[in-house]
């Protein structure tokens, strides 16, 4: 199961998340900084899935962009990897360009759901 969905840039603000299960705001800041640094600190040459406390982390970079999954021990890293892509591709067909305009866009969508 996914715990939550980031959008991140390499300066390690948040662009985009979205959260699946209840966490407090001050507590999403807290994960959010730890997750940004996991996952910035890696090298290309490294693994995108890391175990982080009692969950996995999947990201992917795609320029100066970061998308990170938080799920569950039981989900599959492969095919949320794979999500990642077909979310990014799917961004990328419809608004040409993915650009923080697009990220705001999609925050503001987010938020009405």
């Amino acid at each position: 199961m996914i715990k939550f969905f980031l959008m991140v840039n390499k300066q390690g603000q948040t662009r985009l998340s979205r959260y699946y299960e209840h966490v407090e705001i001050n507590k999403r800041t807290m994960l959010e900084a730890e997750v940004i640094k996991n996952c910035l600190s890696r090298s290309k040459d490294q693994c995108s899935f890391i175990e982080y406390k009692d969950f996995k982390l999947v990201y992917r970079q795609y320029a100066a962009l970061f998308v990170v999954v938080g799920i569950n021990e039981t989900e599959n890293e492969m095919a949320v990897y794979e999500l990642i892509h077909n979310f990014v591709e799917v961004l990328d067909k419809y608004f040409s360009r993915v650009v923080s305009e697009t990220l705001n866009l999609l925050q503001n969508i987010f938020s009405l759901s």
